[in-house]
Order: C-alpha cells, then sequence, then structure tokens
C-alpha cells in the first residue's frame, strides 16, 4: 500500500482548481461608496488610495462601470450638508442617501443596494445616536431614530438595511418598524459583532464621522471577547436579523469561523475595514507584498465562514481574478 501523499492533488493546475475548497466569486462582494452632498465632488479619502468621496452627479458612469464589470451589490455611505445634534438629515426625505438611491436605482436598476443606518457622520458631536445630558449616548432615545433612518431608506429604495452603530435594540427597532410600514420583505443586515477596534481610521475620514469626544466602547464590542460575540448574534436573530456581520474581518477570522459554526443556518458577512485595507495596499506600494496577497486574505475570510465580503478591495477583484494563478 502505497503511503498517501497530498502532493498529488497538486502537482497540476486543473486539478488544484477542481479540488480548491474555498472559491471566491465577484458575488460575494459587496462595493461601499462614500457620497457627499453637493456638485462635482471626487475627494481623495486619506488613507485609502483609489477611493473617493462622489458628488452624485459624478457618480453615474461608476456605477455603470461597476455594473459591467460584473460587481452587483453596493453598500452606501452619506455624507451631508448639515450636521446637528440629533441627526437631522439622516432621515430627511431629500437627504443624501435618500436622492443617491433613487439616482442609482434610475441608472441600474438591477444593482443591488444597501444602506448603512447610522448617525455618526450626519451628527455634530460624531456618535452613533441621540446623547443624553451627561454628554452619553443614550440608547434608547436613539432607537427611534434609527428606526426612522432605516424607514426613510426603504421608501427611497434600499434593497437592504443596515445598522452599524451596534446599538442594543436596534434591529428589532428597525423589524417592527418596517414590518409596520409595508417593507416586511426588506431583509436586515445586522452588525452584530462590531469591534471597538483601531482599524477604522481611514473610514472615519471618508464619513467625516469621527466622535467629537469620547469613544465608541460603550456600544461596540471588547476586542478581547469572543463569547460576546455568540450572545450579541443570539439577540440579533432575535430580533430579526437577516444577515450578521463580524467587523473587522482578516483580524477575527476566529470570530467569524465561530458565529459559522454556532449558527451555521445564519448568513453571515464579513467587513474587511478601511485599516485592513490601508495596511495590505501600503506594503503592496512599497514592494514587500504582491498583489494576490489580497486573494489570500480575502480567501481566508470566505474560508471561516463569510459568505458575503464588504470591501475596498472589491473593485479590484475582476482584474485580480484575470490575471491570478490561484
Amino acid at each position: 500500500m502505497s503511503s498517501i501523499q497530498p502532493r498529488r492533488g497538486r502537482y497540476h493546475p486543473v486539478l488544484r482548481e477542481m479540488l480548491a475548497e474555498t472559491h471566491l466569486a465577484l458575488s460575494n462582494f459587496m462595493v461601499p461608496l462614500f457620497i457627499k452632498a453637493g456638485n462635482d465632488i471626487k475627494n481623495p479619502i486619506p488613507g485609502m488610495p483609489g477611493h473617493f468621496q462622489w458628488s452624485l452627479n459624478l457618480l453615474k458612469d461608476k456605477i455603470l462601470a461597476l455594473e459591467d464589470s460584473g460587481l452587483k451589490s453596493l453598500l452606501l455611505f452619506g455624507i451631508p450638508h448639515h450636521k446637528d445634534a440629533t441627526g437631522s438629515a439622516a432621515d430627511h426625505d431629500h437627504g443624501i442617501l435618500e436622492e443617491a438611491l433613487q439616482a442609482i436605482k434610475s441608472w441600474a436598476p438591477q444593482m443591488f443596494v444597501a444602506t448603512d443606518v447610522c448617525f455618526c457622520q450626519y451628527t455634530d458631536h460624531g456618535h452613533c445616536g441621540i446623547l443624553n445630558q451627561r454628554q452619553e449616548l443614550d440608547n434608547s432615545l436613539s432607537l427611534e431614530r434609527i428606526a426612522s433612518q432605516a424607514l426613510s431608506h426603504a421608501q427611497a429604495g434600499a434593497d437592504m438595511v443596515a445598522p452599524s452603530g451596534m446599538l442594543d435594540g436596534a434591529v428589532g427597532a428597525i423589524r417592527a418598524t418596517l414590518d409596520h410600514h409595508g417593507f416586511g420583505h426588506l431583509p436586515i443586515m445586522g452588525y452584530t459583532v462590531k469591534y471597538a477596534s483601531s482599524l477604522y481610521g481611514p473610514f472615519r475620514q471618508a464619513t467625516e464621522g469621527a466622535p467629537k469626544f469620547g469613544d465608541r466602547r460603550s456600544h461596540q464590542a471588547d476586542f478581547r471577547n469572543g463569547f460576546e460575540a455568540i450572545r450579541e448574534a443570539a439577540l440579533d436573530i432575535q430580533e430579526g436579523a437577516d444577515i450578521l456581520m463580524v467587523k473587522p474581518a482578516h483580524t477575527y477570522l476566529d470570530i467569524i469561523q465561530r458565529l459559522t459554526a454556532t449558527f451555521p443556518e445564519m448568513p453571515l458577512a464579513a467587513y474587511h475595514t478601511s485599516g485592513e485595507y490601508a495596511m495590505l495596499q501600503a506594503a503592496i506600494g512599497q514592494g514587500w507584498i504582491q498583489p494576490e496577497a489580497i486573494l489570500e486574505v480575502l480567501t481566508a475570510i470566505k474560508r471561516a465562514g463569510a459568505r458575503i465580503i464588504i470591501s475596498y478591495f472589491a473593485e479590484e477583484m475582476p482584474q485580480l481574478f484575470k490575471r491570478s494563478c490561484l
């Protein structure tokens, strides 16, 4: 009896491809886009080379190019003209995301468009909801505003809403409001386990949503904890989430795998953050690693259990797939 030699399954490229356990596809990816109120805006985002804040009047060609490349799913973030303590622009009929949704659906009706539901970029203090008299985030006071924002997006044409503040009860408040107003079909992608991470810096530049004081540790997960993720996921499922999410992604592969194993019936998304993107881009730019490292990292995220990957590398995937030897 001959000894088992795994290398026999790797010696030929066609056989390697057939035997590969994990395959990335363009259908796995959502493209994050930052839409800024105003005209003729294409602002480069520091820390995120190749990405921009876009005004609507410059966005049409971008959307059509994404669709032509085979990318069919977007996650929109809005940056408004006006900010105040209650984020009043977040659920305005003519708010930046409401107008963006209507425009994108007119240009590319088949594009799947999800929206970020949060208040950090709409408030003058940069926190994810309403503050109390002690200038602390008031979870209960914030839920009504969060649900109102989600409803506004639904009415403007969103295909899915994604509450990103990780406030307790947000998924349930949104589900009840959507159901009550005839949007029971609309899915919710909860930011189920969003860690209070140091890897969001370029994103906060992009959304102009950094907190003016304090931090978000009171309502986002402690990066030292793992079992906490199980409790958060169970709560989101109970409240009506259709898709769970882990953020950051490649720094938290163990959490992705743990949630997939514990809740195999639930689809899982992973957000490959701006900081994770920036680190890879910096190393590639210096020639320290090859661009194919992008595929390696993103494949690891899918191998860990994510079915949806939100990544700033999504736009590069069509070309990476073409030239990759994997």
